[in-house]
């Protein structure tokens, strides 16, 4: 996986991210600044998954977005 493109695209995909995990708030996001490791922390904290879950997440997710 080449998560280049979404650190690249970061602002634009946000919108997507928060379809994804309302959650986070645009603060979350700001800061995570298309840091993989920083969204999984995130998203482990507002949701309470566990890490290898949340990592499946993002996977799957990923793998969802047309480029």
């Amino acid at each position: 996986m080449d998560w280049n493109r979404v650190e690249g695209n970061w602002k634009q995909m946000t919108g997507k991210v928060k379809e994804q995990w309302g959650k986070l708030t645009d603060d979350d996001l700001a800061q995570i600044n298309g840091n993989r490791e920083q969204l999984e922390g995130k998203i482990q904290e507002r949701y309470g998954k566990a890490k290898d879950e949340t990592s499946r997440d993002i996977d799957d997710w990923y793998s969802r977005q047309t480029w």
